[in-house]
């Protein structure tokens, strides 16, 4: 059980990047300070510890770099470093000035446990404004040896080429480069991802000008995106000259164009921060972008020269959760400013898919059902604002309500309601006749007056709601406008062919459920329409979800509850968003879950229904998601293989088989659920 509730067995490290305080010229100093960070990284489960430019030496020695006292001076700290964590279980890249083939280099030391595993060397020297490394140091293209000994430990690896790669960690394909090395046009970094490094490491010095930080995150993070990789980033802290410069200890860690820590800027007290990389997500962005593998193919003759530096380590070997915070709601920013914007984008997205649609068949009527729920009322007000858009009046919408068996008093009173505010053509057809008379055609027991309530039961009135909408669409010159949304699709939640699963045209097919709660709140809240719209709209979201086809005793509320039968959605937008977006195992997509909902004090976003959940247990976890497995890859492909035209919202938001998702309608879900059964039961 420990070994699943451990990140490094889930396809991640824990990473950290270290700023010590140093002294100029004073190597033992230095190398305790070092050797403290060090210490209390590895303490935090970090697997792998960055430390500044030549922090050994300290970087603004200037021409003291040609003092031998200073040389053997740092040579001598290295020993001292690397007898004081012989015993820690962690990688760490430290700066120092080497002497090799009669020239001088700067260098970064890989050591582990004890052991140097090689030494990284900076490719290009600034030698301009306050820059004068070339002064001092020689680029590593001038180099002749390819290993070196160091500290009585000999052929160690020697270059700008190394990639080492952790063989008992999946993907772990660590690079080192230095400070200039990450600001010219092709960083060694590029050809170095290219080469399958998964983890770049650089050892910066960086002095501080005004704005140079800005500046120097945008090319950390943008590499890192180009790399597709993990890119972390130390700079030189407390403790360089200041005799002409200035330093800020601007420490990152950033995956994949996402920055995940930061130090403190001029913070005059050593510091570490840590993140947790996903190595399994850059592997998988890397295989699904194809240009990826085209752009290594078109510089083989360079990817094809690094070389590898194969070690083992040992993996903690104990409970070890996520530092890292991933979302309960990945489709949704939990910054209310990005989410604004993210629901701003959403929704005119969908407003101007269906306005095109329009245009070009040039039908200016829309006809929608209305049921008072969620996804219908998401949809009315994206057909409303495009009737704005298109400058036709908003009566070209033929809505309908359409009470069935288990229309409750609620969804009625909302439907009608929101139909009146808006200005719509409001219509409504009772479709308990016509169900009536196709149980009678079809023989069944409902006919009779016995109340069976079987799949059938409720699939004939979805059929007759989307069968009337098409024929009013044909009497009225209008498209039917499809209101089933992408966790639906996921889970095979609709009626298949003459049901909620078939429209002209469908707005919301890209669009999950936890979204369209927080689209439609923006809608009322960004005043979109009038303040009549918008409280009708806050009131239709304290509904509980139902497809209201049971009859229960109460009219008042749904006598069905659908996530009672298909699982929260919170969990099960998780379960397909990592699913769908980036691949991931099963125990994976479980153990990130049981990471986000564990902690009860975490609470859940403003505004979320106060009936939701704050907390699942690692057993509902699994048990959801075996829902989840079975219904998407076994059940429910052969509906998604044929959905109607709808626009796609978010990145990997599609599951349109001429969009993000192809899959064969006929396969089976032995796979995933095999690896779901390796999940735990219990939390302990």
């Amino acid at each position: 059980m420990e070994q699943f509730f451990n990140l490094y067995n889930q396809g991640f490290i824990r990473t950290a990047v270290c700023v010590p305080e140093v002294r100029v010229a004073d190597p033992s100093f230095n190398a305790a300070r070092t050797i403290e960070l060090a210490q209390k990284a590895a303490k935090n489960d970090a697997i792998f510890s960055l430390f500044p430019e030549l922090g050994i030496s300290a970087y603004s020695n200037e021409d003291l770099f040609h003092q031998d006292a200073l040389l053997e001076g740092t040579l001598a700290a290295v020993e001292i470093i690397l007898d004081a964590t012989k015993n820690l279980n962690m990688i760490m890249a430290i700066g120092a000035p080497l002497r090799v083939d009669s020239l001088l280099f700067n260098c970064g030391l890989i050591l582990y446990k004890g052991k140097i595993l090689g030494s990284a060397v900076k490719s290009y020297l600034p030698n301009y404004r306050e820059f004068y490394e070339g002064r001092q140091f020689s680029p590593a293209e001038e180099a002749i040896s390819e290993t070196v000994n160091i500290c009585s430990q000999r052929d160690i690896p020697f270059g700008a080429d190394l990639i080492f790669e952790v063989d008992n960690i999946k993907h772990f394909k660590l690079f080192i480069e230095m400070c200039e090395d990450v600001w010219v046009s092709i960083p060694p970094s590029s050809f170095a991802a290219l080469a399958g490094a998964t983890v770049i490491g650089n050892l910066s010095a960086s002095n501080i000008t005004v704005g140079k930080a800005e500046y120097r995150s945008s090319l950390v993070i943008n590499q890192s995106a180009r790399s597709l990789a993990a890119y972390l980033y130390a700079a030189s802290g407390p403790g360089e000259s200041t005799t002409d410069l200035a330093w800020d200890g601007h420490a990152m860690i950033c995956e994949n164009g996402n920055l995940l820590a930061e130090s403190e800027r001029f913070s005059q007290k050593a510091q570490i921060i840590y993140a947790d990389i996903d190595l399994d997500r850059l592997v998988q962005d890397r295989m699904r972008m194809t240009s990826f593998g085209q752009n290594a193919r078109t510089h083989k003759d360079i990817v094809s020269r690094f070389r590898t530096v194969p070690f083992h380590i040992d993996v903690p070997k104990k409970k070890l959760y996520l530092n890292r915070e991933y979302p309960r709601y990945p489709y949704i920013p939990a910054d209310q400013t990005r989410r604004d914007q993210r629901c701003y984008e959403a929704y005119n997205i969908q407003v101007n898919g269906l306005a095109k649609r329009l245009k070009s068949s040039g039908i200016q009527n829309l006809v929608i059902g209305v049921s008072g729920g969620l996804d219908s009322t998401h949809a009315l007000i994206v057909a409303a604002r495009t009737m704005d858009l298109l400058e036709l009046p908003r009566t070209n919408i033929k809505a309908y309500t359409m009470p069935g068996f288990a229309t409750s008093d609620k969804t009625y009173a909302s439907a009608t309601a929101l139909m009146k505010s808006l200005g719509v053509e409001g219509g409504e057809i009772d479709i308990r006749p016509s169900c009536l008379q196709m149980f009678k055609d079809i023989g069944h027991p409902f006919a009779q007056e016995e109340k069976v309530y079987d799949i059938t039961f409720e699939n004939v009135q979805a059929g007759e709601r989307t069968s009337h909408l098409f024929r009013i669409a044909n009497l009225r010159k209008a498209l039917v406008v499809g209101t089933g949304d992408l966790s639906e699709l996921a889970l095979g939640w609709c009626t298949y062919g003459v049901g909620d699963h078939m429209s002209h045209y469908n707005v919301n097919a890209s669009v999950p459920k936890t979204l369209i709660q927080y689209l439609i709140r923006w809608v009322a809240r960004s005043g979109q329409f009038d303040t009549e719209t918008s409280d009708t709209l806050i009131n239709i979201l304290a509904t509980e979800i139902s497809p209201e086809l049971i009859p229960g005793q109460n009219g008042d509320q749904p006598a069905q509850v659908t996530e009672e039968t298909i699982g929260p959605y919170e969990l099960q937008d998780f379960n397909n968003f990592y699913t769908t977006r980036f691949g991931y195992a099963p125990t994976k997509i479980a153990f990130m879950e049981y990471c986000a909902w564990r902690d009860r004090e975490k609470g859940l976003w403003p505004d979320v229904p106060k009936h939701k959940k704050t907390q699942y247990t690692i057993g509902e976890i699994k048990h959801w998601l075996r829902v989840y497995l079975y219904r998407f890859f076994k059940t429910s492909q052969f509906k998604r293989s044929c959905v109607p035209n709808s626009p796609k919202v978010g990145s990997g938001g599609s599951l349109s088989p001429r969009g993000d998702y192809r899959a064969p309608s006929d396969s089976e879900a032995t796979v995933w659920l095999e690896n779901a059964e390796q999940i735990p039961d219990k939390d302990s």
